[in-house]
């Protein structure tokens, strides 16, 4: 099985993945991390999840790419 990495909105060959050196995230660690419960196959409790998730987006530099 072939590996691949999704970097900078692309799915790519894993060994042709690559983060430039002044990758904003890269130099300062930039990201937003937000974890939610999963119970029988489904998101419990989407609309806090997505409200956290949209707050700490606001106030970051990351750019979202998704839609909800």
């Amino acid at each position: 099985m072939s590996r691949i990495a999704y970097v900078n909105g692309r799915y790519v060959p894993h060994g042709a993945a690559s983060v430039h050196v002044e990758d904003r995230g890269y130099q300062f660690a930039d990201g937003v991390y937000e974890v939610c419960e999963m119970r029988g196959g489904k998101l419990v409790d989407e609309r806090r999840h997505m409200d956290r998730l949209e707050r700490s987006l606001k106030v970051s530099p990351c750019r979202c790419r998704g839609t909800h």
